[in-house]
């Protein structure tokens, strides 16, 4: 803006001198020293030169400032480049830091990692073994149906399933009782029945899945041997006794066991874990008065912590019962009961 102001001012200026011209040819023609016809051409050639000498001028002018405003960008630039190289030196210097931070967390880490994913895989690889083994195992001791239901997941593992066939051959017992039901029970109807007798009563909580499991032992033709009782989880109080004060929490309906005396074998897998604090405690409590002076019960999943605290729990609360561990996938804890 202060440079338009300026140019309108030199402009004026170049018009006075221009108008003063005029007025002075004017008067010298006037006088009779020039021609008119010599007073406006004369007036025309200085109105040209005016021009030419302005413009010529002006373009120094422009000249003059693009140059400055050249410098400055040019200077903008390099202080522009210089911050940006500033900038990619420190970005390099940080990529750099980060990198060898990399190379050190992964030269201390990626060793365990590795051993312990060797751990695992090892491990896994005998657990998958062990069971393989114990399938066939029960497969040839059992002679079973061609197609049995599967073991493993939510079901018993096999390596358990054969403990508790390898017991019901050693004890014969006339009573067992399954807390949970499904592919197990058609396992252990084919021991009973190999043992040459004997019921298992299976407790189930979900009415959809106890009727699954009925059909399963009906399509095994068990159905003599195993019954599946719909038991729906209900209250159970747990006595006050010592210094722990009465309290609930749900287990299957005991009205389901009511009927049953001198148990031999009892497995306890259920209810599921998510159904409360320590779900299967009550097992022992509500079963033990029912079972057979020299009964012998099985935990399955010990290795949870949830179940090694119902074994110590059981093993305080009830001196005949002695417990040992059974190598299991998942754990298994045999409890048996002894005289005082």
């Amino acid at each position: 803006m202060r440079f338009l102001r300026s140019r309108l001012k030199q402009v004026a200026a170049v018009l006075a001198a221009a108008a003063a011209g005029v007025a002075v040819l004017a008067a010298l023609a006037a006088a009779g020293v020039l021609s008119w016809e010599g007073a406006v051409l004369l007036a025309g050639l200085g109105a040209v030169g005016a021009a030419v000498a302005g413009n010529a001028w002006l373009t120094v002018r422009l000249t003059r400032r693009v140059s400055t405003l050249d410098r400055r960008i040019d200077a903008s630039a390099r202080t522009v480049s210089e911050a940006i190289g500033t900038d990619r030196m420190e970005i390099v210097k940080s990529l750099d830091g980060a990198r060898n931070e990399l190379k050190r967390v992964r030269a201390q880490t990626l060793p365990k990692v590795s051993a312990e994913m060797a751990k695992a895989v090892n491990l896994q690889g005998r657990n998958d073994y062990e069971q393989q083994v114990a399938w066939n195992e029960l497969r040839d001791f059992l002679r079973p149906a061609p197609f049995m239901p599967s073991l493993r997941g939510w079901a018993a593992s096999p390596d358990v399933m054969r403990l508790l066939v390898r017991l019901i051959d050693e004890r014969r017992p006339k009573l067992v009782v399954e807390c949970g039901s499904g592919a197990s029970s058609v396992w252990l109807g084919y021991a009973l029945r190999r043992s040459g007798g004997g019921r298992l009563i299976a407790l189930e909580h979900d009415e959809r899945y106890a009727e699954l499991s009925r059909q399963l032992v009906r399509d095994h033709g068990l159905d003599d041997i195993v019954e599946v009782r719909h038991a729906p989880l209900t209250e159970w109080t747990h006595p006050a006794g010592g210094d722990e004060p009465a309290r609930t929490q749900p287990w299957y309906d005991t009205t389901a066991v009511e009927d049953l005396h001198d148990i031999g074998l009892v497995f306890i897998d259920g209810p599921p874990e998510a159904t409360a604090a320590e779900a299967r405690y009550p097992a022992v409590p509500v079963l033990m008065p029912r079972c057979a002076p020299d009964a012998v019960l099985v935990l399955d999943d010990a290795a949870r912590p949830d179940e090694r605290s119902i074994s110590e729990r059981w093993v305080a609360d009830f001196p005949e019962l002695s417990a040992r561990d059974e190598a299991a996938e998942k754990g298994a804890r045999v409890f048996t009961r002894t005289a005082l």
